[in-house]
């Protein structure tokens, strides 16, 4: 009946709004919790919220291939593929002096190599990755892939995967002055390009550090100009990555992404030693 569709349409739109409230919210929290309150605790926070998102979306009437859990197997050869080729792009800017000093983050630095284990094998497997795929390029995508379509939902998802990243983008300034000065359109100062560049390791580790490298030379903070192009770009760089990670998860399911980005991840703290060996051997 003509009545009934005309009150189902505004209380579709009612029902959808109510879900990605729910859901936003839910994020809100993980990510204060995730990278001020309790860094440490990340993985706990980000099981608890991917329940939490996954459940509202159950509820709201989604299937499991609409939340990506799908196409497991191809999913995991495409994955394995990028992350290969991602472990090939790291070890290419290492090697080369000029790019070398991008990859010396003091999160990575700071931390002893139990630490390092921690975060590259717990940390940003269960904390990061999971919470971030599910959300976003899972749940949200779904919710809005259902009433908008794929582009909507990949247009929506990866800017609010982007603005995701403002807390993590102003510690990342900090720890690696190297980028920082490079956003803001400064030459890389000598004294980020050797040992383990420029900023306080207790600064840029929130989560605490045990054993930190602080050998080689330490220069300055970066300005506020330079924190805030380095979040402004990073927002951007992580919307566009959001999109390239959508169009990976609509072609071969979540494993697909979640491969790319826990190599995208835990490889940088690989990469990182290795960039502060190379440049106290040369």
């Amino acid at each position: 009946m003509p009545g009934v569709c005309v009150r189902g349409v505004p209380q579709a739109r009612r029902s959808l709004a109510k879900v990605l409230g729910r859901s936003l919210a839910v994020l809100v929290a993980a990510n204060v919790l995730n990278n001020r309150v309790a860094p440490r605790l990340a993985p706990l926070t980000s099981v608890v919220a991917v329940a939490a998102l996954v459940a509202m979306a159950r509820r709201s009437g989604h299937t499991w291939d609409e939340l990506g859990f799908h196409r497991l197997s191809r999913g995991a050869k495409v994955g394995g593929v990028l992350a290969a080729a991602v472990a090939g792009v790291y070890g290419a800017g290492v090697a080369i002096p000029q790019t070398r000093p991008f990859f010396q983050d003091q999160r990575a630095l700071s931390l002893s190599r139990a630490r390092v284990l921690e975060e590259a094998l717990l940390q940003v497997p269960v904390g990061t990755v999971l919470l971030e795929e599910v959300a976003f390029r899972g749940v949200l995508h779904g919710h809005l892939a259902g009433r908008h379509g794929h582009r909507v939902a990949t247009a929506l998802s990866s800017l609010l995967f982007g603005l995701w990243h403002i807390l993590p983008a102003i510690d990342m300034a900090r720890a690696n002055p190297a980028l920082a000065e490079l956003s803001a359109g400064r030459a890389v100062p000598p004294a980020y390009g050797g040992g383990t560049g420029g900023a306080d390791p207790g600064a840029s580790d929130p989560a605490g550090s045990e054993g930190g490298r602080t050998a080689g030379p330490v220069g300055p903070g970066p300005g506020r100009a330079a924190v805030v192009r380095t979040v402004a770009g990073t927002v951007v760089v992580t919307g566009l990555a959001g999109a390239l990670l959508c169009e990976l998860r609509r072609r071969n399911g979540l494993l697909g992404p979640s491969l790319l980005h826990l190599a995208t991840n835990s490889l940088g703290y690989a990469f990182a030693r290795l960039s502060a060996s190379a440049s106290d051997g040369s």
